[in-house]
């Protein structure tokens, strides 16, 4: 499908990351009429310079949304920024065009394409408690100049606070320099701001961020790989492998070394699909038939210096985070580990984080898909209840001390 010319970026970028490139009112496929402004709010696409983790200038684009519910705590407005779950790789699943179009489906080369705004149930429920939504859509997802380097903890991360800033120097909103920011995310997007958490001290020491929302973040990428190899969502291992040779050029020769005929058309493939096409396309694949050794990608992994010293790079829970952060777990997800995402939180409490420890309890299915997604959906109203109530001054005690007594 088309992706919209504003989505290409220009050859030149401005100088300072959370510059604004290029802004555009954005109309939301769920809103109603409202005697100020649309119902929940109103809506601009924006596209901001951030950069990656090879230290280069990236164009990515996001969306603003100011919300028509007057905000009723102390101080002005605050914003949250909004990291997506999994979208996909192509360029037509970036969650911008999704919150425009809702549903996204379509035919292009005879491939068929199949899209979800999910993330719209979040950025609702911000919005109707008057707080302020920038959402990013990662470098290279949308943006047409890249491709999207998923589970990228610097690129995302970087992304993410970027956006806050980007969000501040958009004109004729009411988010001020004293706008107190808070951060939400889940699966790719808990890792997303899990990661700037980290960053944020040494990155955009500017951004006044409070509090962060981490749900089922992919610490680990090494158990996060081996666990999602041969579910519902094994397409993801794809999108992973080739963000991670765009990022690091060096470890193509290990891709060359192990990848079969079969990979490497399935790389090819899955770059250009979302989440839906992947789970239609390659739910239940094991990665062990796309390579010449018939070993998983976890083993390779474990066996290849340079990619096991590229993969433990990724590792989230080695840096102190700022502010207090929510980590929300499934005791029984079995596509994220609950057990590595656990682990990232004990980190945190020994390094003197402030760590509130929730682990979310459902009953256990036999699809790993289910055991991750159901907690989005059972914690997402305590989750935006609980970062609604940090951005309006209540303190949050860490629950450190607790977390070894807990599953």
């Amino acid at each position: 499908m088309t992706i919209p010319a504003f989505y290409t970026p220009p050859a030149d970028l401005p100088a300072e990351n959370g510059a604004l490139i290029r802004t555009e009112p954005l109309p939301l496929a769920l809103s109603l009429p409202g005697v100020d402004s649309p119902l929940p709010g109103r809506a601009t696409r924006i596209m901001y310079r951030s950069t990656d983790s090879t230290g280069q200038p990236v164009a990515v684009t996001g969306a603003y949304l100011e919300p028509a519910a007057p905000w009723l705590g102390l101080g002005p407005r605050p914003l949250v920024v909004l990291a997506p779950g999994t979208m996909g790789q192509g360029d037509q699943c970036s969650t911008s065009l999704a919150l425009q179009r809702g549903l996204v489906v379509g035919a292009d080369d005879g491939q068929t394409t199949i899209s979800i705004g999910y993330e719209v149930l979040a950025a609702y429920r911000l919005l109707a408690k008057g707080i302020a939504v920038v959402q990013t859509d990662y470098p290279g997802l949308g943006t047409t100049d890249r491709l999207h380097t998923y589970v990228n903890r610097v690129d995302e991360g970087h992304a993410v606070l970027d956006a806050a800033r980007a969000a501040r120097a958009l004109p004729g909103t009411s988010i001020t320099d004293r706008s107190a920011v808070g951060l939400y995310g889940y699966s790719q997007g808990g890792g997303a701001v899990a990661s700037a958490a980290e960053l944020q001290s040494g990155y955009a020491p500017d951004v006044r961020l409070k509090a962060t929302y981490a749900g089922a973040p992919p610490a680990n990428l090494t158990e996060v790989t081996a666990a999602i190899d041969g579910t519902e969502l094994a397409g993801a291992l794809g999108w992973s492998v080739s963000g991670f040779l765009q990022s690091e050029p060096a470890l193509q020769a290990i891709a060359d070394k192990y990848l079969n005929d079969s990979g490497r058309a399935a790389l090819r493939d899955l770059s250009t699909m979302c989440v839906g096409d992947a789970i239609f396309g390659y739910a239940g694949r094991r990665s062990t038939s796309w390579t010449t050794t018939g070993q998983p990608l976890s083993d390779i992994i474990r066996t290849e210096p340079a990619l096991r010293a590229f993969i433990d790079e990724q590792r989230i829970g080695a840096r102190k985070p700022t502010g207090v952060v929510r980590v929300a777990t499934g005791v029984h997800d079995n596509l994220v580990p609950h057990g590595q995402a656990r682990t990232m939180a004990a980190d945190w409490c020994k390094l003197g984080g402030a760590v509130v420890y929730d682990p979310v309890s459902l009953p256990a299915t036999g699809s790993p898909l289910i055991n991750h997604f159901g907690p989005l959906l059972a914690d997402q109203g305590p989750a935006v209840d609980w970062l609604a109530h940090r951005l309006a001054g209540l303190p949050a005690l860490s629950t450190c001390a607790l977390l070894p007594l807990q599953p």
